[in-house]
């Protein structure tokens, strides 16, 4: 299902930034356009997204943080649903 290698390094393009918005009390992701209110696990594997982390460590570093194993469809299939959007470059 996933077309992302888990060695790819997924960072959020120029044109989007990622903050906590308290009006929202969520984080968002702010673009041009508009604006999208994530949910807790958009924002935590989004903030993960910097270039410099692999889809591999990504998911490790998310199961140590949360204590939970096998995330990684969940990563991956989000991770891909943002590359759709547009959201990120790999």
């Amino acid at each position: 299902m996933s077309t992302l290698a888990l060695d790819s390094r997924p960072a959020l393009k120029p044109l989007f930034r990622m903050q906590w918005e308290a009006a929202q009390n969520a984080y968002v992701l702010l673009y041009p356009e508009g604006m999208v209110r994530l949910n807790d696990s958009a924002a935590e594997i989004l903030k993960h997204c910097t270039g410099t982390s692999s889809v591999l460590q990504m998911c490790t570093e998310l199961e140590q943080q949360f204590g939970v194993d096998e995330i990684q469809e969940d990563v991956l299939q989000f991770l891909n649903h943002a590359i759709e959007r547009g959201w990120l470059h790999i």
